[in-house]
């Protein structure tokens, strides 16, 4: 997996701290929602050219610039009004697009991964992610029942452990294993459907 992109010193000037902003924030702070409007308005652009360079890509970055004001819609209490409200926007705009960044590099090793392992068409230890080509796992985790579906996402893609996935949704170990059994076994008739109908079965 390829390290994460460094933040470096540009050595470039950091915004200035708005009165405005900071009496806008105090405002939105307090659940005024018209405040938070206007600050939307007057930093929705800087936003999005920032979420743009970092994703270059148009969609990527419309999404990543709603989140950034949902989340600072949710966390503005936070803001401290000690640095400018632009730059805090801009390390709330870092911090979930590393976090996209992070799963994404997940998503693409394991994808790789299935694709270069198609040939063996073998199991190992129970999975079969080994059977899967890239287009293969997408289709058939979306056919998952919804339970099976996060106990194998979360075991085989996120790398959680059983006691973990069960203390994250609430469950018991014996549940998680017997939900991760049920999916490998459905993505395993799954697959075989996949490939009876690539074959024009």
């Amino acid at each position: 997996m390829s390290a994460l992109p460094k933040q470096h010193d540009t050595g470039r000037i950091q915004p200035e701290i708005d009165p405005v902003d900071i009496d806008l924030a105090d405002r939105a702070a307090g659940g005024d929602r018209e405040a938070f409007a206007e600050i939307y308005r007057r930093h929705v652009n800087r936003v999005y050219g920032f979420c743009l360079r970092l994703t270059a890509d148009t969609v990527k970055a419309e999404g990543l610039t709603q989140d950034v004001f949902v989340k600072a819609w949710i966390s503005m209490k936070t803001y401290s009004g000690r640095g400018s409200l632009a730059g805090w926007l801009g390390r709330l705009t870092v911090n979930l697009w590393r976090d996209r960044y992070r799963h994404q590099m997940r998503q693409d090793k394991l994808l790789q991964e299935a694709a270069q392992s198609w040939e063996n068409d073998r199991l190992d230890n129970g999975s079969v992610i080994p059977l899967l080509t890239a287009m293969d796992l997408e289709k058939c985790l979306q056919k998952l029942p919804a339970g099976a579906r996060n106990v194998f996402v979360l075991h085989e893609i996120e790398g959680y452990k059983h006691h973990e996935i069960a203390e994250m949704l609430e469950l018991s170990t014996g549940t998680i294993k017997s939900q991760l059994h049920r999916a490998r076994k459905l993505l395993r008739i799954l697959l075989g459907d996949e490939r009876a109908e690539s074959r024009g079965a």
